[in-house]
C-alpha cells in the first residue's frame, strides 16, 4: 500500500494568514527600528549633549535584551508565549514612547533600556508561538518568511531614517513606529488561536539563579561592548567583560554547548559562530570600502543591500526543503566564510572593488540559509516545554558570540589606528569563526518528537 505525501499548506492558507501577516508586520518594525537606531544616534547624540553616553545606548539595551531573553523563555514554559509575547510588544512600543520623548540623553537611556526588554521577551515568546500553532512541516517556511521581513528594512530603513532625522526630527523615528506597531499588533492578536493554554508549571526557584546569570551575562556584554569603543582606556573594560562572560555563559547555554557536543549544543554553537563571524564583518564592509577604497557611505551601503537581498534568497531556498539540514548547514556556512575571504581581498587596490559586492552577496546567502535552518532545528530537538528555555538559549548564544566578536575585532582596528594590515587580521579572524561552523555543522541529532534519531 502507498502512503500519500501531502505538502504542508501555506504560509498564508486562510487558517494561518492573519498570524502570519501580524508576525511579519511586527519584524518589520522591529527590524527598521534596530536599522535605523544607528542612523539617527549621532543626531540624537548632538542634540541631547549626550555624546559620552553614546555606546550605552547601543549596549543598554543590548544587556536589556540579553535579560528579557532569559526571563521570556522560562516564563514561556512555565505559562505559555501569550504573556511573554504581549508584555513585550508593550514593553517595545512603551519604550520608543520614552525614547522619541526623551528631554535629556539619561531618560533616552531608559527607553533603550526597555525596547530591549520588549524586543526580547517578544523574539523568545515568537518562537514558542511558531512551536505551538504552525505544524513542524511548515517551520522551514515560517522561519524563512520571518527572515525575508528583514529584506525591506535593510533596503530602506537607514535611508528613511536618515531623511527624517535630517528634514524632520530623530524623534520620528522612535515615535512613528508604534503608531504602526499597534494595528500590526491587533491582525496577530486575531489570527491566535482561542484558548489560553494551561499553566504547565509555576517559574520555580531554579528560574532566580538562571535570571541572576543572564543578568551577570547581560553586564559582561555591556562591558565588553562599551570598552571597546573607547580605545586605550577601554583595555580593561573589555578584559572585565570576557571574564564575567566565560563565568555566566555556560550557565545559560545548553552543557557543552562552547565545546559543540552533539545535539542540541551544536546547534546553538553553530547559531553563534555564524552571526559573530557574518554581524562582525559587516560592521568592516562599509569601512573597507570607504576607507580604503574611497567609495562613499551611499556606494557602500550598496553592498549591504545586495547581502541582506541574498538573505532572503538564502531563506527561500532553505524553506523548499529539497536538501538535507546538513548539506544545507555546510553550504551555508563555507558561503559565509568564502564570501568574507572574497570580501577581504579588496583591501588591495589591484583587486576591482566590485569583488567586494560579490563577496558579500555570497555571505548573505549563506546566512539566509543557516540562520532559519537552525531555528528549525532548535524546535525539532526541544521537548515540549523546553521550547522556551532553548530558544532563549539560541538567542543568547547569537547575541552574546555577536558581541565578542564585534568587540575583539573593533578593539583590534582601533589599537592599530585602522591601518590596512588590521583588516586582513580582522576579516581573518571571522573566516576561522565562520569554518569553524563548518567544520561542526553535522554534529547534531535531528530528533523527531516520536523519539527516532537520525544524524
Amino acid at each position: 500500500m502507498t502512503s500519500v505525501v501531502t505538502a504542508p499548506p501555506p504560509v498564508f492558507a486562510r487558517r494561518y494568514r492573519a498570524m502570519s501577516v501580524g508576525m511579519v508586520a511586527l519584524i518589520l518594525l522591529l527590524a527598521f527600528e534596530y536599522l535605523a537606531v544607528a542612523t539617527a544616534m549621532p543626531v540624537v547624540g548632538r542634540e541631547l549633549n549626550g555624546y559620552h553616553l553614546y555606546g550605552l545606548a547601543f549596549s543598554g539595551g543590548l544587556a536589556a535584551t540579553v535579560i528579557a531573553t532569559v526571563v521570556g523563555g522560562r516564563w514561556s514554559d512555565a505559562r505559555g508565549p501569550r504573556a511573554p509575547l504581549w508584555t513585550g510588544i508593550a514593553g517595545f512600543i512603551a519604550g520608543l514612547a520614552v525614547a522619541g520623548a526623551a528631554p535629556t540623553m539619561e531618560v533616552f537611556l531608559a527607553g533603550r533600556f526597555l525596547q530591549g526588554l520588549g524586543g526580547g521577551l517578544f523574539n523568545v515568546a515568537l518562537y514558542v508561538l511558531v512551536a505551538q500553532v504552525y505544524p513542524a512541516e511548515m517551520h522551514p517556511r515560517v522561519f524563512s518568511l520571518l527572515a525575508a521581513a528583514w529584506v525591506l528594512p535593510s533596503v530602506v530603513g537607514p535611508g528613511i531614517a536618515g531623511f527624517v532625522a535630517q528634514n524632520l526630527s530623530w524623534r520620528w523615528v522612535f515615535l512613528a513606529v508604534p503608531v504602526l506597531a499597534v494595528p500590526a499588533a491587533f491582525v496577530l492578536w486575531r489570527g491566535l488561536p482561542g484558548g489560553e493554554p494551561q499553566v504547565r508549571e509555576a517559574m520555580g526557584r531554579a528560574f532566580l539563579p538562571r535570571l541572576a546569570w543572564g543578568g551577570m551575562a547581560a553586564a559582561g556584554a555591556a562591558l565588553l561592548q562599551y570598552g571597546s569603543g573607547t580605545p586605550g582606556t577601554g583595555l580593561p573594560l573589555v578584559i572585565a567583560g570576557l571574564a564575567v562572560l566565560a563565568f555566566a555563559l555556560p550557565r545559560l547555554l545548553p552543557p557543552g554547548t562552547l565545546r559543540a557536543v552533539r545535539g542540541l549544543p551544536t546547534v546553538v554553537a553553530l547559531r553563534g559562530l555564524a552571526a559573530g563571524a557574518f554581524f562582525a564583518a559587516e560592521v568592516f564592509v562599509p569601512l573597507t570600502l570607504t576607507r580604503v577604497r574611497g567609495l562613499d557611505p551611499a556606494q557602500a551601503g550598496v553592498a549591504l543591500t545586495g547581502g541582506a537581498l541574498a538573505w532572503s534568497l538564502g531563506s527561500w531556498i532553505q524553506g523548499r526543503g529539497r536538501f538535507g539540514r546538513v548539506p544545507v548547514l555546510r553550504a551555508g556556512t563555507t558561503m559565509i566564510a568564502a564570501g568574507i575571504t572574497v570580501t577581504a581581498l579588496t583591501v588591495f587596490h589591484q583587486v576591482p572593488v566590485l569583488v567586494a559586492f560579490g563577496g558579500w552577496v555570497l555571505a548573505g546567502l549563506g546566512m539566509g540559509m543557516v540562520y532559519p535552518t537552525l531555528s528549525v532545528l532548535v524546535l525539532e530537538l526541544s521537548a515540549p516545554g523546553e521550547e522556551g528555555r532553548n530558544s532563549a538559549s539560541l538567542g543568547i548564544g547569537e547575541s552574546v558570540f555577536s558581541i565578542v566578536a564585534v568587540a575583539i575585532t573593533g578593539a583590534l582596528f582601533a589599537g592599530f589606528d585602522g591601518r590596512t594590515p588590521v583588516y586582513l587580521l580582522c576579516f581573518a579572524l571571522l573566516v576561522v569563526m565562520a569554518g569553524t561552523g563548518t567544520l561542526i555543522a553535522g554534529r547534531f541529532e535531528h530528533a523527531r518528537r516520536a523519539g527516532t534519531m537520525e544524524v
